[in-house]
């Protein structure tokens, strides 16, 4: 079993994920506080076309690791990883999240890539910086020409984890003064990337310091970062609503 599984990198990654997938529901559901005996990464997307992947990088995606570890009580490595979209290292993380301003580029290896990825059972995470989505969304298309971004209605589970939002979105940033929407794309049922624009999640993970925002909104933008988490490793099976 294990040599056939080293041969294919994404079934190995599967058969890794879903035992992450069991003992996090384990985490998240039991009333015990005990930690498991284990510790796994989640990862900053590394990507070409000269857009800012790097935005973000000292304290928000640690931070919302930190909450979570918190308030869910997973255990997820308090240092997170970065990796290059047509890296085969990818497949080590269950959770990666991407940001930026201005453009990006996916070859047509990175797009194979993050498609096998995302179909193995890895969640990907896109956070508009405020630029980037003209370039995203054209960018997606080469990871899933059969797929459009499909805006998520208010009832999706996404919103409605430990931290209940029956408006969606939380606001972060303005941006351009539009409300915020979360767009995902779904893969024979299964919501295998989470796009938030016009609300700056990522913004809302640093630390004060950084944005000056209010705790009331880095509260919100935390607790919603937490329930992508939350989805990602108990909602493979789930159908959208």
């Amino acid at each position: 079993m294990n040599k056939f599984l080293k041969k294919i990198p994404h079934l190995k990654f599967v058969f890794r994920l879903r035992l992450y997938v069991f003992m996090l529901s384990v985490i998240l559901f039991s009333s015990f506080n005990t930690s498991p005996p284990f510790a796994f990464q989640v990862a900053v997307l590394k990507y070409n076309g000269g857009g800012d992947w790097y935005a973000n990088l000292e304290t928000s995606l640690p931070n919302l690791i930190k909450f979570c570890n918190d308030n869910l009580k997973t255990n997820i490595n308090p240092e997170q990883a970065t990796v290059d979209a047509g890296s085969a290292e990818i497949f080590n993380y269950p959770f990666v999240h991407m940001t930026g301003h201005g453009n990006v580029i996916f070859s047509g290896q990175e797009a194979e890539n993050l498609r096998n990825y995302m179909i193995g059972g890895g969640f990907l995470h896109i956070s508009d910086n405020y630029g980037m989505d003209q370039f995203i969304r054209t960018q997606m298309k080469k990871v899933f020409p059969e797929l459009d971004l499909v805006e998520l209605p208010f009832n999706h589970p996404i919103y409605h984890q430990k931290y209940d939002f029956p408006n969606g979105l939380p606001k972060v940033h303005e941006h351009d003064n539009k409300p915020p929407q979360g767009f995902g794309l779904i893969y024979k049922g299964r919501l295998v990337c989470f796009y938030d624009f016009e609300c700056d999640l990522g913004d809302g993970w640093e630390s004060r310091e950084v944005h000056n925002d209010s705790e009331e909104a880095r509260s919100k933008a935390l607790k919603m970062g937490a329930n992508i988490i939350s989805y990602a490793f108990t909602g493979f099976d789930k159908k959208t609503q």
